[in-house]
C-alpha cells in the first residue's frame, strides 16, 4: 500500500505525526494495539527499522507503552493524551501563523479569515 511522504521532513516524524493524529481522532483508542513493527512496514512501504524507531520515540513521549512478548499499545493515560492534543494543536497554529506573517497577512487578516472558512464550513454543514 505505502504512504506519500512530504520530502521535507524525516519519515519517521511523518508516521509520529501520523499515529499521534489518529491517536486524537479517536480513531486509535486508549488501550488500542497498534500493529506489529512488521505489518506497519508493510502497510507504510517503510524499512522495519524506521518503524521501530517510531514506536521507541512514541514510547519516549508516553504516548504509547510496549508490553514485552504482547506488542505495543495506546496509552490510557488520559491526561497525556488530553496534553498530546494541545500540542499538536500548538504546533499547527504556529505554523499556520508563522506562513501567513511570511505572506504579509496581520493577525486581523488571519482570524477574518478563519471566522469567513469557518462561516462556509457551518453553510454547507446546513
Amino acid at each position: 500500500m505505502g504512504v506519500d511522504f512530504q520530502p521535507d521532513k524525516p519519515i519517521y516524524q511523518q508516521l509520529i505525526d501520523r499515529l499521534a493524529g489518529e491517536i486524537i481522532r479517536s480513531i486509535r483508542k486508549p488501550g488500542d494495539k497498534l500493529p506489529s513493527v512488521r505489518e506497519y512496514a508493510v502497510e507504510t512501504g517503510v524499512n522495519a527499522n524506521t518503524i521501530q524507531r517510531v514506536y521507541r520515540e512514541m514510547e519516549q513521549m508516553e504516548i504509547v507503552q510496549t508490553k514485552r512478548g504482547q506488542g505495543t499499545f495506546v496509552t490510557e493515560e488520559n491526561a497525556r493524551l488530553v496534553s498530546l492534543r494541545e500540542d499538536m494543536k500548538q504546533q499547527y497554529v504556529e505554523a499556520f501563523v508563522k506562513d501567513m506573517r511570511e505572506l504579509g497577512f496581520t493577525t486581523t487578516e488571519m482570524i477574518r479569515g478563519l471566522e469567513e472558512y469557518h462561516d462556509e464550513q457551518e453553510d454547507r454543514d446546513d
